[in-house]
This record gives C-alpha cells, sequence and structure tokens, in this order.
C-alpha cells in the first residue's frame, strides 16, 4: 500500500505561528515534532511506500523532517501551482500501478489513537479490495460548523454535506447516521483514475497530459507551470465522491482533529501555562503559546495569546476561525508568508534586524550545500563568518572565509556561498541598499533548478 500524503496548504489558520512558505503540519508543537513527522511516523507503520505531494517551496521543508525519520521508499510529486485535492490525486495515481492500494492522507491532521486508526485502515482494506472507494467518517463529538459531514446507512454512503449552520450541526451530532468528512481516502489506483475520468473527464485529460510531460529526477516529479495552468480546479468530494456509486465508509473512533483553529490546538495542548515564559496573575482559561519572550497576563480569562518573533494574535476563545480575515488583510505583506526565518534548500537564515536602507540577517549553510550563483541590482552585501569554514565566489575569483573573516560584494558582482566542509557554516550577512526584497536576485546558475 502507497501512503500519498497531501502537504500544500495556505498556513492561514494557524496564523502567525503557521504562514504560507512554513504551514501548520511543519511546525515543531507536539514533544518537538511536526504532524508532517507524526504522520510519516503513523503511515510508514502501515504502507509499503510513501509519496508525498506538495510544492517546490515546501519541498526542501519536507526533505529536512524527513531525515529524522529514516524512511527508504519515499517520492515526491511537485505541483508549480495548486489546483485542488482531486488533479494532485490523480496526478499521483497516473504514476502508480492500478492495483496499487493508496492510502489518501493529509499532513495536518493529529490522530491519538493509534490502535483504532490502523483497525480502520485494515477495515477499508477490505472494501478496497473488492473495488470500492472508501471514506473515513469520525464519529463526531461537537455540533462543529467548520467541517463537512456525511451521512451513511451502515457502511454505504447516503450523502454529503458541505460546512452546516449551528441549528444544522446540532441535528447532525444527535444522528448517528451522520459523521464528519476527514479528507482520507482509501482505494486502489486504477479505480479512482477510471471514476475520475467517469464524472470528471477534463480534469482526468488534463492530469494525463500533464503527467506524461512531467520532469522527473531521481525520486521527484515535477509537473509543468504550463500543464498545471490547463487543468481545472476541483476537490476530491465534489469531482468524484459525490458523484460515484462505488463509495464505502469506515466509521472511526481514532481521537481525530484537523487542528483548523487555535481553539481546537487548545483542546489539545494544556491551556493557561503553555512554557515558563508565562506570568498569570488572576487569570484563567486562556491559551498562550510563546517561542521566546515573557508573557505576563493579569485579570484576563478565555482569551487566546500567540506570539511570535515578529507577530502578535489576541482574540477571544470562540472566535479563532476569523484568523484567516487577519491573513486577508496582511496581503502579499511577508508576515503572511514567511517568519523571521525562512528555510531554503541550502539551509536557512533569519532576519536579525530589517529596516530602511539596510538588512541584517544570520545565514546558516548546510555540509556540501550552497547558495545559486547570483547578482544583485539594489544592494552591498558584506559577510562576517561566524563559525565553518565558508567557501566564497566573487566575479569567478574563489576564496575561503574563516570565523571572524568577512568580505565585501559589491553590487552587480556575481556571488556565491558554498560549504564544502563538514560541519554548518554561520555567517552574518548585512545588506546595504535603497531596495533589500528577496526578489532582487538574479540566479544565474542554481543547484536547485530554482529560476
Amino acid at each position: 500500500m502507497i501512503n500519498l500524503i497531501l502537504c500544500g496548504g495556505s498556513g492561514t489558520r494557524l496564523w502567525p505561528i503557521s504562514r504560507t512558505m512554513f504551514p501548520k503540519q511543519f511546525v515543531k508543537i507536539f514533544n518537538d515534532k511536526s504532524l508532517f513527522e507524526l504522520t510519516l511516523k503513523r503511515n510508514s507503520n502501515l504502507c509499503d511506500e510513501i509519496y508525498i505531494i506538495s510544492n517546490e517551496q515546501l519541498y526542501f521543508i519536507c526533505q529536512d523532517q524527513l531525515e529524522s525519520a529514516n524512511l527508504q521508499n519515499v517520492k515526491f510529486l511537485l505541483e508549480p501551482i495548486a489546483r485542488n485535492t482531486a488533479p494532485a490525486i490523480a496526478l499521483a495515481c497516473l504514476s502508480i500501478k492500478p492495483d496499487e492500494m493508496v492510502l489518501v492522507t493529509p499532513s495536518d491532521h493529529l490522530i491519538k489513537d493509534e490502535n483504532a486508526y490502523e483497525n480502520a485502515i485494515k477495515q477499508a482494506q477490505i472494501y478496497a479490495n473488492s473495488g470500492a472507494m472508501v471514506l473515513f467518517g469520525i464519529k463526531p463529538t461537537s455540533a462543529h460548523t467548520g467541517y463537512g459531514y456525511i451521512k451513511s446507512d451502515g457502511e454505504n454512503v447516503v450523502g454529503f454535506y458541505e460546512k452546516p449552520d449551528e441549528k444544522l450541526a446540532n441535528e447532525f451530532l444527535k444522528d448517528e447516521k451522520f459523521d464528519w468528512n476527514s479528507g482520507m481516502f482509501m482505494f486502489k489506483a486504477g479505480v479512482f483514475l477510471k471514476e475520475l475520468k467517469l464524472y470528471a473527464p477534463k480534469i482526468y485529460e488534463a492530469c494525463l497530459i500533464a503527467h506524461e510531460n512531467s520532469i522527473k529526477n531521481g525520486n521527484c516529479d515535477r509537473i509543468k507551470f504550463e500543464d498545471m495552468q490547463q487543468i481545472p480546479q476541483d476537490s476530491i468530494d465534489y469531482a468524484v465522491m459525490e458523484k460515484s456509486k462505488n463509495i464505502k465508509i469506515v466509521h472511526c473512533d481514532i481521537d481525530w482533529s484537523d487542528l483548523g483553529s487555535f481553539d481546537s490546538l487548545s483542546d489539545e495542548l494544556s491551556t493557561n501555562k503553555i512554557d515558563e515564559n508565562h506570568v498569570c496573575v488572576n487569570s484563567k482559561n486562556n491559551f498562550i503559546y510563546g517561542t521566546s519572550r515573557k508573557i505576563a497576563t493579569i485579570d484576563i480569562e478565555n482569551c487566546i495569546i500567540i506570539d511570535t518573533k515578529d507577530a502578535l494574535l489576541i482574540c477571544k476563545k470562540g472566535s479563532s476561525q476569523k484568523v484567516k480575515e487577519i491573513v486577508k488583510n496582511l496581503g502579499d505583506s511577508e508576515l503572511a508568508s514567511t517568519h523571521l526565518t525562512t528555510y531554503r534548500p541550502w539551509g536557512y537564515y533569519t532576519i536579525l534586524e530589517n529596516s530602511k536602507n539596510y538588512k541584517i540577517k544570520r545565514i546558516v549553510v548546510k555540509p556540501g550545500k550552497r547558495l545559486s550563483l547570483q547578482k544583485h541590482f539594489h544592494r552591498n552585501e558584506h559577510w562576517i563568518v561566524i563559525s565553518g569554514t565558508a567557501t566564497v565566489t566573487i566575479d569567478g575569483n574563489v576564496k575561503l572565509l574563516r570565523p571572524n573573516e568577512s568580505t565585501y560584494i559589491k553590487m552587480g558582482e556575481i556571488h556565491r556561498l558554498a560549504n564544502e566542509g563538514k560541519i554548518p557554516v554561520v555567517l552574518i550577512e548585512v545588506q546595504i541598499g535603497e531596495y533589500t526584497g528577496e526578489d532582487d536576485i538574479i540566479r544565474i546558475e542554481d543547484d536547485f533548478l530554482r529560476k
């Protein structure tokens, strides 16, 4: 069996700890493990192969977190733009043998009862082996208005219901025929493609073309941008599941959460005192999450406080679903897309200070990695090595920089930073110029095929 892990996301529902370039599945909030790592561990025990569907921006974060998992059979499908779940799953299934069993799971869900989960998987395999497509329904524990619902009669699906209002959700909660839609599926790859071709032929045909034109490099398939653009957007539910006559459901009681809001996250983590940095005076029933600064509360209750190095969120409990409105108001701001620490295929950097006409970064380059050969039109750069030995190329001249040594790169000079050693290179970069944005990078050569 192959586990298809859907690993995209916009990072809006748990902002500011989650961002577009570092969505919630990668945040290590459960005993220093991320939801992505927990998903890998849970499903690698049940599946022979892992197939991760993601994008170019998140690919290298996936690879970083895969290192600790020590998994061998891992493949990637990288999409240049998102077209929802139906095309993503179809593109993966087109490279899988038709009789191969496929388990589709999101990368950002929490499942705490793994024994019950394993039993649910075994039951789903029985249905899928008989040629059915299987949904995993979650036994509702509240009248949740943020989930889709599935009505069933035993193992047979009767109907699908989109996110209901509170009145209808309460009616669903009282009726044992209703489950939450978990967004997890199981089927044989060929069965899904056959149903997709029947009910969403335009998606099927466009995916077939995109698959045939994809760029294959080792364990990674990259879909071309122009081909992805031609694929209609649709979810697997709308495109196939709600139309198919070949559906079964497994009813699950697996202690599941999609962690779609800070309210749901607060249910999973301790309330009031998340860490030693919280000082509380006459405050109760608050969910407080901080990464470094001391947080002091006086005479407040039923609040959510989320503190990161560059953004602070405060809201009432029960209102955290509105966080996406904040993200919408932020628009294309860097606050919506990145943290102060940004991950790259060669390592990562942290912005220490960002002001008019200058920016200061701490850059860490992993052993054996190097940045692109590049130049800038609007800034000069000073590099000071803190640890490790950096190999620096400036206009064709190569030199080594050791701790406490520095270099200066003029605007327009073609340069590259590399780490040829066995320990990380750490340096401070000072950018000076009228514009210090990340888009002032003209790549001439890149090991990671970035443009």
